[in-house]
């Protein structure tokens, strides 16, 4: 089942800020995929592929689909003295640190290309990133921004693969991630992009719709390498139904008390959970639970079933 079905079964549309994925063919593995370990710099020449993808025999890595903050390093003095003097030859006057590194970055390829690009979740430096083709390069020099904010996200899916030796970034040792797909935007162009349910206004909805969102970023470990995880991170970016339920709970004066994932019943040869948000009355303290059920088997999870109330079994 693609995306496109999934919306017409359930009548649910998804933001636009992110665009919906390519379809995958399904691998016979469940939560990962099979890749050679991790050799030298760790990129194949001839192909491209960080990792060096390995049909048969490979080592087994998880799928990552993870949101927090691309941001660059210089992988060695060299480089960032080639970096330095590449910059004083440019036209920068004006511009500021930022957007020359940007300019820079954009005007010389063969700089971007050596650059390292990391994937910070929580202040703390995550992932190595690499792009499994070539000319994925220009999504994270965009992922840098000539403009920051503290506000900016980047959501990252691909395969989590070996620790980075030493010498690939200048002493950082971090997972690799061969991505297949980078989208980089900020909170506010998200939230603007959730369908606001009719009946409440702008006023009372954004406020609900940023509690979730930050709850959800502000979970603890979550580097969005398990299932749970991933889970969790594609409701976050991908199903806007979660927020106008948190926003219309609020309005029955009922509060967010837990987000969980578990297991669905449903699973057999997919691997299927459940989202579970649960809000408590603060009047009454009972607790109402609303689930939807998310496919995340392989790299690009997709919904199973629309948001619905869950009862304990």
């Amino acid at each position: 089942m693609d995306q496109n079905e999934v919306r017409e079964q359930t009548g649910e549309q998804l933001p636009s800020v992110i665009p919906a994925p390519a379809t995958v063919p399904a691998t016979s593995r469940r939560s990962g995929t099979a890749i050679s370990p991790q050799a030298g710099t760790g990129t194949c020449a001839t192909c491209g592929d960080p990792l060096g993808s390995s049909p048969d025999g490979g080592i087994t890595y998880p799928y990552v689909y993870a949101i927090g903050k691309v941001e660059i390093r210089f992988p060695s003095i060299g480089v960032e003295k080639e970096f330095a003097q590449a910059t004083g030859r440019a036209e920068s006057k004006g511009l500021t640190d930022r957007q020359a590194l940007y300019d820079t970055l954009k005007q010389q390829r063969y700089l971007a290309r050596r650059m390292c690009y990391v994937l910070t979740i929580g202040g703390f430096e995550t992932y190595l990133l690499q792009a499994r083709d070539p000319s994925d390069l220009d999504l994270l020099v965009e992922a840098i921004r000539p403009e920051p904010s503290p506000l900016d996200l980047d959501t990252v899916i691909g395969v989590r693969g070996p620790i980075a030796p030493p010498e690939m970034c200048n002493g950082l040792m971090v997972p690799i991630v061969a991505f297949d797909q980078l989208y980089s935007f900020d909170r506010d162009s998200l939230l603007k992009s959730i369908p606001r349910p009719e009946k409440i206004s702008e006023k009372q909805y954004r406020p609900s719709a940023e509690e979730l969102l930050d709850r959800i970023m502000l979970m603890t470990d979550n580097a969005g390498a398990t299932d749970e995880h991933r889970a969790l991170n594609y409701c976050a970016v991908r199903y806007p139904a979660v927020y106008a339920r948190t926003a219309e709970s609020h309005q029955a004066n009922a509060s967010l008390t837990g987000v969980e994932v578990r297991p669905s019943s449903l699973s057999g040869t997919r691997n299927i959970v459940d989202v579970i948000y649960s809000y408590t009355n603060r009047s009454t303290d009972v607790t109402e639970k609303w689930s939807v059920r998310v496919d995340v088997t392989e790299e690009f999870p997709f919904l199973v079933t629309k948001l619905s109330p869950y009862f304990d079994r």
